[in-house]
């Protein structure tokens, strides 16, 4: 985006408080809050440093939610910057006053609370009482051993330090415990920020009981208070979303109209704090009650595929009655509240649906060019591999324009040199498993497969070995052609129906690169190229040293430890690496 496409985008936004994003295709790249979102994102089109002029420079697109209070902003735009994790997200904008705590991006993870998180890490807050926060840490390391050194502290040891000894680490350096271990104990800690609290309050509770059963009053004291501090952290700085104790996820429905279009903005809170907001799409009946056939359409589209919440606040009642019989039935709360907090609620629902920006169709576009109905579901094939070695497959979906994750499927093919064979052994695999019930997932309005003609014809003669009639076709990324059976079609650069493909295609190949370099990295080191060394003496070198730069900086003695390793081998590394 340049500086006058800023401006532009800019004045049609809303000056309430808020949270922005500037994205790239559907990538995040950076996540703010601002009192005023229009001031804020004017401010943009004249950078304050090369980073965020880079920043604005990659973006392509911005989006917005507008909340009741700056409080609410600045929490919205935490929560989404744990959800998408941006590019330019390194530093949050109140991190003087709020704490974050962090997992680095290391094969073995510290943990550590920082204001001025890495890039890369997995980063949970903010919080507002840092003692509170150390205080779980703290726990977090005497329960599961997770490490707080720095890397250089960490690389190259060959004893345990006092952490060890301590019970406040594990010791992965020096291989007390194996990597695979440790990330199970990072996996834990990481549950426990997510909200899983038993993860770490029963075993203290264990520890406290077991004290208190010894008469070791003080300790079981001293635990108890550690307790009591960790069963409330998950509650601190959280605004009621849900006046109702009972009620742990809450959505909150808004729906507003613009000709034959409707959009319906869903807020989600997550134990009594806003977590997400999402917008969607959907046609405006005709007639009476036109708000309320939208809302009931939605209900039963939006969650008949999804975990349904505990309680679904409306701004008006559903024109279905089947609807509400069945979301009783499933023992979710309906209502549509006339004051207080949750009409409140619901108007800031309504301001996002109405606020929503304008745009066309690309779906119902693309359903025109291909002579369908509007492919709601799309799932987009690619294949990846390195000279036919460490084949993989990838099958995402996208659900109404957007990225559907938790539908992504990846597998791992036959290794094979073959573009065509390849892409039929994938899209085999999809039509198998629907015509046998064996994806729990909906059958696809429209199949997208990365590449030609070739990988077009393949994915058909897969679809027809295997008896599945599903739509399909390909776009090659040379010059963008639409590869249909009825033809090549050559769509204009600014054709919304040819976007809403690109968008398809390339997460179907970043998800398959990533899965590819993940398997190529996991069976590839610089160790394999070491004249006797082999795949079972590379992971006891690994398992014992942690990394290959730990193996390149061991000793002659050292190396002599691991089994496997004889002065020949030893020799043959050091001079190697």
């Amino acid at each position: 985006m340049d500086a006058s496409e800023v401006r532009d985008r800019a004045g049609t936004l809303p000056r309430e408080p808020g949270v922005y994003q500037f994205l790239e295709g559907d990538a995040v790249l950076y996540v703010g809050k601002a009192v005023d979102v229009r001031d804020r994102v004017r401010s943009y089109a004249d950078p304050r440093s090369v980073r965020v002029g880079r920043m604005v420079e990659r973006a392509d697109a911005l989006d917005f939610a507008v909340t009741d209070t700056e409080t609410q902003a600045l929490l919205l735009e935490a929560n989404l910057i744990k959800r998408h994790t941006p590019r330019f997200n390194v530093r949050l904008k109140d991190d003087k006053s709020y704490p974050l705590v962090q997992l680095t991006d290391h094969p073995v993870p510290r943990i550590e609370v920082t204001r001025d998180p890495e890039e890369g890490a997995t980063v949970f807050g903010p919080f507002t009482d840092k003692g509170r926060v150390d205080t779980v840490v703290k726990a977090l390391r005497e329960t599961y051993g997770l490490r707080g050194c720095s890397d250089h502290k960490y690389a190259g040891r060959d004893r345990p330090c006092l952490d060890y000894e301590m019970g406040l680490c594990s010791a992965p350096c020096t291989g007390e415990i194996s990597q695979n271990d440790y990330r199970a104990d990072v996996e834990s800690a990481t549950r426990f920020f997510e909200g899983e609290t038993g993860v770490l309050a029963d075993p203290l509770e264990r520890a406290m009981n077991e004290a208190a059963g010894e008469h070791e009053y003080e300790r079981a004291a001293n635990l108890r208070d550690r307790l009591d501090a960790i069963e409330s952290f998950h509650g601190e700085g959280e605004e009621a979303v849900s006046g109702r104790s009972d009620e742990r996820a809450v959505d909150v429905l808004g729906a507003a109209l613009e000709g034959d279009a409707a959009t319906v903005a869903r807020l989600h809170s997550e134990r009594g704090q806003l977590v997400d907001r999402t917008r969607h799409s959907l046609e405006a009946p005709e007639g009476e009650g036109r708000v309320a056939a939208v809302l009931a359409a939605f209900l039963v589209q939006y969650y008949a595929e999804r975990e349904l919440p505990d309680a679904i606040l409306l701004s008006e009642r559903p024109a279905d009655g089947d609807v509400l019989d069945w979301l009783a039935a499933e023992g979710v709360s309906v209502r549509v509240p006339g004051a207080g907090r949750e009409a409140k609620l619901v108007e800031l629902a309504l301001k996002n649906a109405r606020n929503a920006p304008t745009k066309t169709d690309g779906l119902a576009a693309l359903g025109d060019r291909l002579g369908v109905d509007r492919p709601e579901r799309i799932e987009g094939f690619d294949v990846s591999h390195g000279q036919g070695r460490h084949v993989v497959g990838s099958d995402v979906c996208f659900v109404g324009g957007t990225a559907e994750k938790s539908d992504y499927r990846r597998k791992k093919l036959v290794d094979q040199n073959d573009d065509y064979g390849n892409m039929r052994e994938l899209v085999r695999w999809r039509a198998e498993r629907a015509v046998e019930g064996r994806d729990d997932r909906s059958d696809p309005d429209l199949l997208l497969v990365d590449g030609g003609e070739g990988q077009l014809g393949a994915a058909r003669d897969a679809l027809r070995e295997v008896g599945w009639d599903a739509p399909v076709v390909a776009l090659a990324k040379d010059r963008e052609l639409v590869v249909t059976p009825d033809g090549v079609r050559d769509w204009p650069d600014d054709d919304p129906a040819l976007h809403v493909l690109q968008r398809v295609r390339d997460e179907a190949h970043r998800f398959a690169v990533q899965y590819h370099q993940t398997l190529r990295d996991d069976v590839s080191t610089v160790l394999d190229e070491v004249p006797g060394v082999g795949p079972r003496t590379r992971r006891r070198l690994l398992r014992r040293f942690g990394s290959v730069e730990n193996v390149r900086a061991a000793s002659a003695d050292d190396l002599r430890d691991v089994p496997g390793v004889g002065a020949k081998t030893a020799e043959a590394l050091r001079s190697r690496l």
